[in-house]
């Protein structure tokens, strides 16, 4: 299991810079592949400057001693009304299941593709083994490949192949700086934030992507299966991304586990030793609360009696 399953973010930052609570997260974790990205929601850990390179080299240290590899899952960004840097900036960005806002006009996208580059070259300063562009959840990067909230007509929207042109652009970028140590994550059922096509155009879209993202030799691609819980907003395609023969006959490069992940820190052995995934998750910290341990929800899982 080691290095072939992997674990999506979690979040307990300081001010957007990872900590000494985050380290020991991750070095509990050690053995897998980690991504991180920086969403919605306040204190998520980012890749913008400076203080948060250096923040995250303490953790990528460790985890490299530990035998891991870890990729910075590079966030598609989406806005929360209440995060504190949304009122500060004034702007309003999307929208998801429980708010609406307008969306901004940006004339050129390219200006988006270079902060994405910049985010990639601060990632191998910080350590990382590669950088993963997040693509899921309704987030920047699904809504340009989506044509329910892709509004264009120009040379990023209006077909499969416009529609597909930003991720590629980003991915493109990501290669400049990385090589072939570039992932992608993808969901083509989701169904949050504005996002969802009727399923021929779903499979028109993504399918053209990812003919195009074969020939790019990334490191590795990402499919989120459909779930009811990530559907958001009734918009969502339910059909499997994945035959459950794939997997059983090691089609499939590796696995990566959500929420499994957070609540079992020995997850491989766990499942090594046919234990029973038990530990119930703590949605109430899931992730953190104002004024809370930031280890409760986060370290507090056990591992298994062997």
């Amino acid at each position: 299991m080691t290095g072939r399953h992997g674990r999506a973010h979690s979040n307990r930052s300081t001010d957007s810079v990872p900590n000494e609570v985050m380290l020991e997260y991750y070095v509990q974790r050690a053995g897998t592949l980690i991504t991180r990205y920086g969403m919605e929601v306040d204190n998520v850990p980012g890749i913008y400057n400076k203080e948060q390179v250096a923040g995250w080299k303490k953790i990528t240290d460790p985890m490299h001693e530990a035998g891991s590899k870890m990729y910075c899952q590079v966030p598609s960004r989406t806005s929360h009304p209440d995060a504190p840097q949304q009122i500060k900036a004034g702007e309003i960005c999307t929208s998801n299941i429980t708010y609406t806002f307008q969306p901004i006009e940006v004339p050129d996208s390219s200006v988006i593709v270079e902060q994405f580059k910049a985010a990639a070259t601060n990632a191998k300063d910080a350590g990382f083994d590669g950088v993963e562009l997040h693509g899921t959840n309704g987030f920047l990067v699904e809504q340009f490949l989506d044509s329910m909230a892709n509004q264009r007509t120009e040379k990023w929207g209006g077909s499969p192949k416009n529609h597909a042109r930003f991720v590629l652009e980003v991915l493109k970028a990501f290669i400049e700086v990385w090589g072939p140590n570039v992932a992608l994550k993808i969901s083509p059922s989701s169904g949050p934030n504005d996002v969802g096509m009727p399923l021929p155009e779903t499979i028109e879209t993504f399918g053209y992507l990812l003919r195009e993202v074969d020939k790019l030799g990334l490191a590795y691609v990402t499919l989120m299966r459909y779930s009811a819980i990530n559907a958001g907003k009734k918009r969502d395609t339910p059909h499997d991304v994945l035959a459950e023969e794939l997997v059983d006959g090691v089609v499939v490069s590796g696995l990566f586990i959500g929420l499994s992940r957070i609540t079992h820190p020995d997850l491989g052995k766990h499942i090594q030793a046919g234990k029973p995934l038990d530990n119930i998750p703590d949605f109430a910290h899931l992730y953190g609360a104002d004024g809370v341990d930031p280890a409760l929800g986060y370290l507090d899982y056990k591992a298994a009696v062997y």
